[in-house]
């Protein structure tokens, strides 16, 4: 990205929540500037890191053009469309019932998505990645068990409104992105192509300029 730009991202290309931040960032057509954190190198556990950046030693951080700092993806999300709310695309109402129904949806992808989809990624890769053996198979039937149901209720939902939030794209629906990529990666498209609306919103999000943009930094 723009070596001059004043948004700084720390983070990775790769890293699930990273992609999300960069895809925030797309849709609010801000210029950013990313900086690779050695993770191989153990660089976000050091000392320095976990004070100056974040506490927990994870990733992505960002810095803000006037040097504020904040962490966590989700929250990273949030505080972009707020500060730069007249920018790009408008992630999050501004109707105070449209708002609330936007946080409920939110709140069905921290619930009932990302930690069953995130769980079988995190078995089916990022185990052995990491050295710790296989992925324990029983486990990932369970997940999968779970996300099944609960993609058929996401059904139920987007047979009356095309987006998870409503009727316009927000954060909410953003946010599934990056573990719904892996899960299309490792074979299991099926739980999206099955589901002739959830589908239908699948196919919407993932072919937005943004989403592009994250593929096309791997």
């Amino acid at each position: 990205m723009d070596n001059k730009a004043q948004i700084i991202l720390y983070g990775l290309a790769m890293s699930t929540c990273t992609q999300r931040v960069i895809a925030t960032l797309t849709e609010k057509q801000l210029n950013f500037k990313l900086v690779s954190v050695d993770f191989a190198g153990g660089e976000h556990k050091t000392a320095k890191y976990m004070e100056e950046k974040q506490p927990f030693g994870v990733i992505p951080v960002l810095i803000d053009e006037d040097g504020f700092k904040i962490y966590e993806s989700r929250a990273i999300c949030r505080y972009l469309e707020l500060k730069y709310k007249g920018k790009g695309t408008e992630l999050i109402p501004k109707d105070i019932k449209a708002q609330g129904l936007f946080e409920q949806a939110a709140s069905i992808e921290t619930s009932y998505f990302d930690p069953y989809a995130s769980g079988i990624v995190v078995e089916r890769v990022f185990k052995k990645m990491k050295g710790q053996g296989e992925a324990d198979e029983a486990k990932v039937a369970s997940l999968k068990a779970t996300l099944t149901a609960n993609l058929d209720v996401y059904e139920k939902i987007l047979s009356k409104q095309p987006y998870l939030g409503g009727a316009n794209f927000t954060l909410a629906d953003l946010f599934h992105l990056p573990y719904g990529a892996w899960l299309v990666k490792l074979g299991e498209g099926h739980l999206f192509e099955s589901r002739p609306h959830v589908k239908q919103w699948w196919d919407k999000i993932t072919t937005r300029v943004s989403w592009k943009t994250v593929q096309a930094m791997q």
